[in-house]
């Protein structure tokens, strides 16, 4: 099954949590904070939304930080994804 996001929204990947600090002591799992780094799966084509003509900056495989509980979470064949506004992306990781 694919997800095809309408309008302004785009459809992320949380990237994995580090698991060891730079000191090299391992976190346990409710140490760890919640990750806003993700990968974009899929993006919507954009368009008129709420009256304003919304241009999306994100591609496919773009790797971009993300407001810290923004965006629904679904689960899809095992998978976990965002759906996210494009307007919750801060930045794009290069």
């Amino acid at each position: 099954m694919t997800i095809k996001p309408l309008a302004d929204r785009v459809v992320i990947k949380m990237l994995e949590a580090e698991e060891t600090t730079k000191s090299g002591i391992i976190l346990a799992g409710s140490a760890k904070e919640k990750p806003q780094i993700a990968e974009v799966m899929a993006v919507g084509p954009g368009g008129l939304v709420d009256g304003k003509d919304v241009d999306m900056y994100v591609e496919v495989g773009d790797k971009v930080l993300t407001s810290k509980y923004s965006g629904t979470e679904v689960k899809i064949d095992g998978e976990e994804y965002t759906i996210v506004r494009q307007s919750d992306i801060l930045a794009i990781v290069e």
